[in-house]
C-alpha cells in the first residue's frame, strides 16, 4: 500500500463519544495534546466504539518519543524490545502509548552514526598541514593517531528494525509518520485513528469500508505480513470469531499457504495469544474456525491429530463441548482460568493416555504426573504453558479419584482442600459432556448443599483451648519478675 490522503469522519458522522473512554485515556491524550504532540486513540479500542462495543483496554499513539513520555509522565515506565513502549500507570489501569511507526529497514538515527576512527580521519583530512615545517606536522599527524588509538571503540546500536532471513520482524522502533504507522497496522478495521484534538476519525486505509462489510482485511500484501509476523493469521482468526466478521478471501488464502509458519512464532507469545483465542467468551466459535483454516493443527499437533482419530467410529467432540462450557462461563461473567482452559482442553486425550499407562501396570499418579509433564513438554514447541499450570492440571486429574471415596469423614475432609472447586466444574463438565458419571456428580453436588460453609482461606478453627490456622502465632510468654528485683522507674 502507497500513502495516500486520509479520509477525515467528523464527530457528526460517527458514534465515538468520550463519556465511553476510559478517563485515565483521556488525561494521557490531553497531556500529550497541551504539550504540542498529536495525539490518537488507536486500535481495537476506536474499532469497538464504533461497533458499539465495550473496549478491553484503550492505546494511545503519538509522534513523542519513548525517552520524552518518559518525561512528560512521573507515572511511564518504557518496556519492550522488539517494540519498545510506553505504559502510563494509573492506580487500576495501564494505558500504552506507542510511537508512530514505519515499515522503513532504514534507520536514520543509525546511518547518522559514525564510528570515532571515521570521526578522527575525516577531521585528520581537513586538518592543513604547514608547508615549512614537514617534520613537525608529521609528528603532530602521529601523535593524534595514537591518542585516537587508545581511545575505547564506541559500540555500534543496535538495528531499529531487524528482520530474519525469512522476513519475520526482531525489532520495529524506526519511527515514522501518523500514514506510515496506519500502513504497517495489522488489519484495516484496527488502524482507524481517533483525534482527541477535535474528535473525528482518521481512516488511511478504507476501515470504516470494512467495518460496514464487517470484513478482517490484512493491510498490504498478505503473504509478506503474515511472513513479517506469523501470530497476524492467529489475530485474524480471533477477531473475526469475536466479532462476528468473514475473514476477506485473499487474506483468507494466504492464511491457509502459510499456516505452518506459525512454528516460527515464539512459543511463550503463543500462550498468550491461545489465552484470548479462548477465554473472550467465542472459544468454540473460534475453535471451528482454527480447524477450517489449518491452523489449530500447527498449534496443536499432537491434539489435533488425536480430534482426527475417531473413538469406537465416532469423532472426537471434547474440545468443542469443553470451549462451548468455558464461554457460558465468559458470558455469565465467571472469570475462566488458564488452569481450567488447558485442563479442560487436553482432558479426554490425557486420560486416554493415563488409562494405557495405568493397564500397563502403572501406578495412578505416576501416570498421572508422567502423562502431563510429557503432554506440555510436546507441546512447549509450540506454546509454552507454564510449570505452575500443569502442576494445577496435575492436582486437578488426580482429584478425581478422590471423588469415588464417599465413606466416612473422606467427602468432608475432600471439600476443604485446596482445588476442590476446580476439580468438582471439572467433574461437572465431564458427567455433562460424557454422560457418565452423573450419579457420582449428583451425590456430590448434594453433599455440598448440606455441608457446612467451608472456612475462607486463611481463616482459624478451634481444636478445644489450641487454635490452627494459617496466621497464628503463637503468643510470648511474660517474664515473671524476681522477689528481690527492684521495679524500674519510667522516665
Amino acid at each position: 500500500m502507497t500513502l495516500q490522503n486520509p479520509t477525515i469522519i467528523p464527530r457528526s458522522e460517527h458514534s465515538i463519544s468520550r463519556r465511553w473512554i476510559s478517563p485515565n485515556a483521556l488525561r494521557v491524550l490531553y497531556r500529550l495534546k497541551e504539550t504540542g504532540y498529536y495525539a490518537y486513540l488507536v486500535g481495537g479500542s476506536v474499532r469497538d466504539l464504533l461497533l458499539g462495543r465495550e473496549p478491553h483496554d484503550f492505546d494511545i499513539v503519538t509522534d513523542a518519543k519513548p525517552s520524552e513520555m518518559k518525561k512528560l509522565f512521573r507515572n511511564c515506565r518504557l518496556i519492550g524490545r522488539r517494540f519498545r513502549l510506553a505504559h502510563v500507570h494509573f492506580q487500576n489501569e495501564i494505558i500504552e502509548v506507542a510511537t508512530f511507526r514505519s515499515n522503513s529497514t532504514e534507520d536514520p538515527e543509525q546511518e547518522a552514526a559514525t564510528p570515532r576512527k571515521q570521526q578522527a580521519m575525516a577531521s585528520l583530512s581537513e586538518t592543513k598541514t604547514p608547508e615549512l615545517e614537514p617534520r613537525r606536522a608529521g609528528r603532530q599527524v602521529a601523535a593524534v593517531l595514537e591518542a585516537r588509538k587508545a581511545e575505547p571503540p564506541l559500540k555500534p546500536k543496535p538495528p531499529r528494525m531487524l528482520k530474519t532471513a525469512d522476513g519475520i520482524i526482531l525489532r520495529d522502533n524506526v519511527f515514522g509518520t501518523p500514514e506510515e504507522d496506519a500502513l504497517r497496522r495489522d488489519f484495516t478495521v484496527n488502524a482507524l485513528f481517533y483525534n482527541i484534538a477535535d474528535f473525528s476519525v482518521i481512516d488511511y486505509v478504507d476501515g470504516m469500508h470494512d467495518l460496514r462489510k464487517g470484513l478482517i482485511r490484512i493491510i498490504g500484501n498478505p503473504l509478506v505480513r503474515f511472513t513479517e509476523d506469523p501470530v497476524r493469521m492467529v489475530r485474524a482468526v480471533r477477531f473475526a470469531a469475536a466479532l462476528g466478521f468473514e475473514i476477506e478471501k485473499n487474506t483468507y488464502q494466504a492464511i491457509l499457504e502459510l499456516k505452518d509458519k506459525i512454528a516460527m512464532a515464539s512459543p511463550s507469545r503463543m500462550y498468550e495469544e491461545v489465552l484470548k483465542l479462548f477465554l473472550l467468551g467465542e472459544g468454540e466459535k473460534t475453535y471451528q474456525l482454527l480447524r477450517q483454516t489449518g491452523l489449530f493443527g500447527a498449534i496443536f499437533p499432537r491434539l489435533s491429530e488425536w480430534v482426527d482419530m475417531e473413538s469406537d467410529a465416532f469423532p472426537h467432540v471434547w474440545i468443542g463441548k469443553a470451549l462451548d462450557w468455558i464461554d457460558n462461563d465468559v458470558q455469565s461473567k465467571h472469570r475462566a482460568t488458564p488452569h481450567i482452559l488447558f485442563a479442560l482442553l487436553f482432558g479426554q486425550y490425557i486420560e486416554e493416555r493415563m488409562n494405557q499407562r495405568r493397564k500397563s501396570g502403572t501406578p495412578a499418579l505416576e501416570a498421572v504426573t508422567s502423562v502431563v509433564a510429557e503432554t506440555l513438554a510436546e507441546q512447549a514447541q509450540r506454546v509454552i504453558i507454564p510449570k505452575k499450570v500443569g502442576l494445577a492440571m496435575r492436582d486437578l486429574y488426580w482429584n478425581q479419584r478422590r471423588f469415588e471415596k464417599r465413606e466416612g469423614q473422606h467427602p468432608r475432609y475432600f471439600l476443604r482442600r485446596p482445588g476442590f472447586d476446580d476439580a468438582y466444574e471439572y467433574l461437572r463438565f465431564y458427567s455433562d459432556a460424557t454422560e457418565e458419571k452423573k450419579g457420582l456428580c449428583l451425590w456430590w453436588k448434594e453433599f455440598i448443599k448440606t455441608s457446612p460453609p467451608r472456612p475462607a482461606a486463611g481463616h482459624t478453627e478451634t481444636k478445644g483451648r489450641k487454635q490452627v490456622g494459617k496466621n497464628h502465632r503463637k503468643k510470648r510468654r511474660r517474664r515473671q519478675k524476681s522477689k528481690h528485683e527492684e521495679p524500674k522507674l519510667r522516665s
